[in-house]
């Protein structure tokens, strides 16, 4: 079906935006993408208020969205500058001051989330619209306004070559059909858009501070073998878990790992009050054990001066569009906190829905222009009704999975339930069980569904224990307590109460 042309604007030239002007431009549309900072694939060019960012986690759904851009080249493309990483190695120290790694693989059946950097990804994704001759880049292009009920926008315009700081920067406006707001969690079209729609908003910045530091590739490698550059597997989320604050590291292509530390802001207070900085080092030995011998001391300092203490935000808003004239998709429309490793899967995977909805009901449209607005108008109605409660489920989750990652996966209880949950997934499949992970990151259920389905399994989890096993220990215990009525009975009774202690904490875990 030919779809009738309409200029599409999209804010923001990010992987997400850069996904939904791909998607638009394929259908045909005349598609104008504006972008506050300079070409994202200059390395002069950065991200707004940090040198990088936290290397980002592509998962299924992310790989979905960009199956159904229509660009049978964009996955290998994309893939070839990957890292397979199939599950997460957890450091630690035994009581003996051994070091020690325990490999926890993310699914009992092999399948692995791929470590990317985000600009590798952007460029990729904007080399190809590149290619598109209905597809023109603005950069350097501030919004600073936008009638959505008259669909004119106005953007501040910059020209780095020529651009004094005493002049005042250019203002253009424009007119569009249809505009998606794909700007960040500090959104400039969501900030419009609240303007004309009633929206419900809600912005939360945890107590947690992150910092990145650098793990350099092997110096010396003589090697042919493409895992010889790096100094600990590649193919894993290295965690070391401090139960309230936690250290990562990603891979890279080039051998290196980009790490965060992630600590409450008083951890990062005492940190700073050290202006001689012997303090870190200390600190991550005694927390961390283990990455000084991978990022020297002096480095390891030098690093958490020089590189900024960030806070973590989530936001949740609804609805996610206005009229017929604007949506707002990704980090705009729920930035959420990174320890899921969905925030950019889901805001790929948003495009998808979207245009999966304008494509329904375009089927539905004739050749009465007001109409087609009348039609998208429905459209995206249907599409805030949809996406918002996966949206929140998803923010949610990735706030609790922080405790996980921290703290949990130490836990034998954490433990247990993972490996139970697997056993059954691959021995009882009729059942239909998978862990709560897999089916986030390795399928493409709705987040709201998936949420629905694992608190069910966590329901029959607890029913199956307490009735395969906690019936009759309960009834022994009071035959013992009934018969004996002395230690041996406290101590029956004992092992009971700690069952079910075992039993509500499995509970607690799978509603994480």
């Amino acid at each position: 079906m030919e779809e009738r042309k309409q200029k599409v604007v999209v804010v923001g030239a990010g992987p997400v935006g850069s996904l939904a002007a791909l998607y638009a431009a394929n259908r045909g549309h005349d598609v104008e993408i504006y972008e506050l900072r300079g070409d994202l694939r200059d390395p002069s060019t950065t991200p707004l208020n940090f040198t990088r960012s936290i290397n980002l986690a592509l998962s299924e759904r992310g790989l979905n969205a960009m199956r159904h851009a229509n660009q049978p080249r964009l996955i290998d493309y994309v893939k070839g500058v990957t890292i397979p990483m199939r599950g997460r190695m957890i450091h630690g120290k035994r009581p003996d001051g051994k070091l020690y790694e325990e490999a926890q693989d993310y699914d009992i059946h092999g399948r692995s989330i791929l470590a990317i950097d985000r600009g590798d990804l952007n460029k990729r994704l904007l080399d190809m619209l590149e290619e598109m001759p209905n597809v023109t880049f603005f950069f350097n292009h501030k919004l600073t306004g936008a009638d959505f009920k008259r669909n004119k926008a106005w953007f501040e315009a910059k020209d780095e070559s020529a651009y004094n700081l005493r002049d005042r920067a250019r203002e253009i406006e424009i007119d569009f059909d249809f505009m998606i707001g794909a700007d960040g969690a500090h959104s400039a079209v969501r900030y419009h858009l609240m303007k004309f729609a009633r929206m419900d908003y809600q912005q939360e910045y945890i107590d947690t501070l992150w910092c990145e530091f650098q793990i350099a590739p092997k110096a010396d490698s003589s090697s042919s073998s493409a895992k010889s550059k790096f100094r600990i597997s590649p193919n894993h989320l290295h965690i070391w878990p401090g139960k309230e604050f936690m250290f990562i590291a990603i891979p890279s292509e080039d051998g290196s790992f980009t790490c965060t530390l992630f600590a409450p802001a008083a951890i990062y207070e005492q940190l700073e009050a050290d202006t001689t900085g012997t303090s870190i080092p200390q600190f991550f030995d005694k927390h961390f054990p283990g990455v000084t011998s991978l990022i020297a001391p002096a480095d390891l300092v030098s690093q958490f001066q020089s590189n900024p203490h960030l806070p973590l935000i989530s936001i949740k808003c609804k609805p996610y569009h206005f009229s017929s004239s604007v949506v707002i998709v990704g980090d705009a429309a729920h930035a959420m906190v990174p320890f899921y490793g969905q925030g950019m899967n889901a805001g790929l995977e948003d495009v998808r829905i979207l245009f999966d909805i304008l494509d329904k009901h375009d089927r539905m449209t004739n050749d009465d222009s007001s109409l087609e607005a009348s039609q998208r108008e429905i459209a995206l109605a249907e599409y805030s009704a949809v996406r918002v409660p996966d949206a929140h489920a998803i923010n949610d989750l990735a706030l609790q999975n922080y405790i996980e990652m921290r703290s949990s996966v130490l836990s034998p209880v954490y433990r247990w339930r993972k490996a139970l949950e697997e056993w059954l997934s691959v021995y009882v499949p009729s059942l239909g069980w998978q862990t709560k992970y897999s089916r986030v990151s390795f399928g493409n259920e709705r987040y709201s569904e998936v949420v629905r389905k694992s608190d069910h399994q966590g329901q029959v989890l607890v029913r199956s224990l307490v009735g395969g096993v906690g019936l009759p220990l309960l009834a022994g215990s009071l035959f013992l307590w009934f018969r004996y009525k002395g230690a041996i009975g406290r101590a029956a009774y004992g092992v009971f109460y700690n069952f079910m202690g075992m039993v509500c904490r499995t509970v607690h875990g799978r509603r994480r």
